[in-house]
């Protein structure tokens, strides 16, 4: 039996994804960057042909009552200060994500992207407030303070492909850092006179939903109708409700689908199919909702409408800027538009790249960078896009002519990061083979997923002993999807030679497929007498046939001691390996399958060829600046 090699963006249904989702959230980030572009140059047009037009269609108020009551904003303020709080909703369960799950689930690593990311507000402040002392614009200063997560990513993606992965989450958690920080300036600087009483009102709710979160109850509805009370109670209290939206994320769990969780919620659909009624319907959905974090489910349902509608609306709403030659003589000359301008072109990069060598350096190298100084000063560079928190605070710090000019900074802003950007890629690129990997990758210690390392005297190793890359797969000979990605390995180990070495390890997920611990047995059976592999290969390649008659057929065809092996198999002489390797699994967080590590880091994205392909090269190069 053959299969083709395709590109497999997910596991088995018996598993974890194979897409994460920090990898979702780049992609979407990533993929919406041409949507907001689109949306940018829509509103500049708009406003160019019809101005009158724009302004009145975004001026025009909309109303919501309930008795004497009600909340009346036109709809530019209902796109930044209502749509917003679900864009702000999705960075707060990103960072928590990252917090509980990725990078930062380290507490050291998390020092490092706030000194920068705090830096990189700082300094592009400081140089906005020197250009504009005594023009009577310096509050203007928080619209050069936030880096565009979607802007940011999107150039990384076109410029900065041969860039290492890490310098994404590297990004991303700078971006996330100052984006909590802009928004506590907004709450603290730019909100209106605060109504004490609603104030408290919202406080006093956000602390019932604290409570609620601490006694675990899962019922969305309730927490979604606490956080439009908290919101209503904040935009009367006069601060801006986009703040309820980050805090409701950052308290949201993140966690990984663990075994016994997927265990139960397959024994609840068994009881289903034997008694479909509404009853078990409802459990059934309740042990699938429970076996994924909070946190992975609001991602996946308000992810793409805040990357793909939420950002371009508010671009659409706000990007409207009246283009002549006297409006761009006037922004240039202008402090405002030169103090956003310059703090984001140079502060940014500035600010990031000179605190992180600072804390590097007075650490003792203790804390460094997850990638090399170059891909450092890439991401600083590309840090300098400023655009949706940008325009946000520029709506509420300015008005008329100082807003066009403020406008007009931000997109210039946008255009020169990209550039300047480019550059510095480019020139990255044009460095000597041998120089290169060490600029990108540098010497940070990298996170180790893998709980049990492999032990070649221990492990099935296929390839070279010593081989600097070491590939991982935990499967399931009966799992569909590990047929599928079998080729692929194939293909990878025959792509880069020596360079690579492949251990399969054992997790047969029993509660959905019956001959997976069978099968796993009969490879070590074959095992003791040198036959793994090409047991391996046989189980592998007769998915459906695993029954013991079928096993002691393959022992036949490949030249085993028959009789012995039945032996080995009534006596379940491999089960103990295949438990050590189930555990193995446990201590890692897997629960599905095909799950694969490389070098020790387990391996987020599709478990195609050029996915694997791509993490392999990765890991060969830090393999060699570590050498």
């Amino acid at each position: 039996m053959s299969f083709e090699t395709t590109d497999y963006t997910g596991q088995t249904t018996c598993g974890d994804e194979a897409r994460t989702p920090l990898r979702d959230f780049l992609r979407t980030e990533t993929g919406s960057a041409a949507v907001l572009v689109a949306a940018a140059l829509v509103a500049l047009v708009w406003a160019n042909v019809t101005p009158s037009a724009y302004e009145t269609f975004w001026e025009t108020h909309l109303s919501v009552r309930l008795g004497s009551h009600g909340i009346s904003l036109d709809l530019r303020e209902w796109v930044n200060s209502g749509l917003m709080t679900l864009f702000f909703l999705v960075v707060g369960l990103e960072a928590r994500r990252e917090f509980d799950m990725g990078e930062l689930r380290e507490r050291r690593r998390l020092a490092l992207p706030m000194v920068a990311g705090a830096s990189g507000m700082l300094v592009p402040i400081a140089i906005y407030l020197a250009i504009n002392s005594g023009h009577g614009t310096a509050d203007g200063w928080g619209a050069v303070m936030s880096t565009d997560t979607a802007f940011a990513l999107g150039m990384l993606a076109v410029v900065g492909r041969h860039m290492p992965p890490g310098l994404r989450v590297f990004l991303l958690t700078i971006t996330v850092v100052d984006d909590f920080l802009a928004l506590v300036v907004i709450a603290v600087f730019y909100s209106d006179h605060i109504a004490v009483p609603a104030l408290l009102v919202a406080v006093g709710t956000f602390a019932v939903v604290m409570l609620l979160r601490r006694f675990r109850v899962r019922r969305g509805p309730l927490y979604a109708l606490l956080g439009l009370v908290a919101w209503v109670a904040l935009l009367k209290s006069g601060v801006d409700p986009v703040v309820i939206g980050l805090a409701m994320g950052l308290i949201t769990y993140a966690y990984p689908a663990g075994r016994d969780d997927l265990e139960r919620a397959t024994g609840l659909f068994r009881l289903f199919r034997e008694q479909p009624t509404p009853e078990l319907e409802r459990d059934v959905r309740a042990g699938i909702a429970a076996s994924i974090s909070p946190n992975d489910r609001l991602q996946r349902i308000y992810h793409p409408w805040a990357s793909y509608a939420v950002v371009p609306l508010f671009a659409l709403a706000n990007a409207g800027l009246q283009i002549s030659g006297e409006q761009l003589a006037r922004a240039f000359t202008s402090p405002v538009a030169l103090g956003i301008l310059i703090g984001y072109v140079v502060g940014k990069p500035l600010g990031i790249v000179s605190s992180t060598a600072l804390t590097s350096v007075l650490s003792r190298g203790r804390i460094r960078p997850p990638v090399g100084w170059g891909a450092v000063t890439a991401g600083g560079t590309l840090a300098g896009v400023g655009f949706t928190v940008s325009l946000l605070i520029a709506t509420l710090a300015f008005d008329g002519t100082t807003l066009e000019d403020a406008k007009t900074g931000i997109l210039s802003a946008v255009i020169c990061s990209f550039l300047v950007g480019r550059v510095v890629t480019g020139v990255i690129g044009l460095l000597p083979p041998q120089i290169r990997p060490r600029v990108l990758f540098g010497r940070a210690e990298t996170i180790v997923d893998l709980s049990v390392p492999v032990d070649p005297d221990r492990d099935h190793l296929r390839g070279p002993r010593h081989a600097p890359v070491t590939v991982v797969e935990y499967g399931d000979y009966e799992c569909p999807f590990c047929g599928q990605a079998e080729p692929v390995v194939r293909e990878l180990l025959g792509s880069f030679g020596d360079e690579v070495r492949y251990v399969w390890r054992h997790l047969p997920l029993t509660d959905v497929h019956p001959h997976a611990q069978l099968a796993a047995e009969a490879a070590e059976a074959a095992a003791l007498q040198g036959g793994y592999w090409e047991m391996h290969d046989l189980l592998l390649s007769h998915q459906g046939a695993l029954r013991l008659i079928d096993l002691r057929g393959y022992a036949e065809q490949i030249g085993l001691d028959t009789a012995r092996f039945t032996r080995d198999m009534r006596a379940h002489e491999g089960a103990g390996h295949v438990a050590e390797d189930v555990e193995s699994a446990d201590l890692s967080g897997v629960a599905g399958t095909p799950t694969f590590f490389v070098n020790g880091r387990r391996h987020h994205g599709a478990y195609d060829i050029e996915g694997l392909s791509q993490a392999v090269r990765a890991a060969r190069l830090r393999a060699a600046v570590a050498a």
